[in-house]
């Protein structure tokens, strides 16, 4: 028996609660803002969801972003949250052998959104401008890669911190092999 994914496990836990709401798919459009063919293709499992693409779809459905992964629902939080690295929310259709994995709660998205960005050898995160005014802060945890935002480009090496403009065409790029980075997008 193989094991379910994450990517799965989201699908059908997004269409389950849709449904025992008793809400279509175009009224669960309308209230998230997210389209109807996006959010089919997210409950078929053809879609991996970006952080505020989720954070629509749980403040639509009034449900946490853990209550979402989660079977059982509880409402009452306690006072250290775990998100096991099976649980963690990865996103894998983002850029050329690029792995994102969402560290920062769903009520962040859109303000302070922190990700954990793991990078295969050549691989690449290659982005449109964001909002205008907005950043991102990239700590380098391990390899070396190049950033590029608008006309300039940097190289890092492991342990570097660089800041940048996020609202022009920017992008990271693994230099000689694989690397491993700490994102922090600051929205204004």
């Amino acid at each position: 028996m193989s094991e379910i994914t994450l990517a799965q496990r989201l699908a059908q836990r997004l269409k389950q609660v849709r449904k025992d709401k008793g809400l279509s798919l175009e009224a669960t459009a309308k209230l998230s803002g997210v389209s109807r063919s996006m959010l089919s293709q997210i409950e078929r499992g053809e879609s991996s969801p970006t952080i505020a693409t989720l954070w629509s779809l749980t403040s639509a459905l009034q449900l946490d972003f853990a209550g979402l992964l989660d079977e059982n629902d509880t409402s009452e939080k306690a006072d250290i949250e775990i998100m096991t690295a099976t649980r963690t929310p990865t996103i894998d259709s983002q850029g050329e052998g690029c792995r994102i994995r969402i560290l920062s709660p769903p009520e962040q998205a859109g303000k302070q959104e922190i990700y954990e960005i793991t990078l295969a050898k050549g691989g690449a995160l290659v982005s449109e401008p964001h909002q205008n005014g907005c950043q991102e802060h990239l700590s380098l945890l391990s390899g070396n890669i190049e950033i590029s935002a608008g006309k300039d480009s940097k190289n890092l090496s492991e342990g570097d911190t660089a800041r940048y403009r996020a609202d022009c065409p920017h992008a990271i790029r693994s230099l000689g092999g694989p690397a491993k980075a700490i994102l922090v997008v600051l929205n204004s």
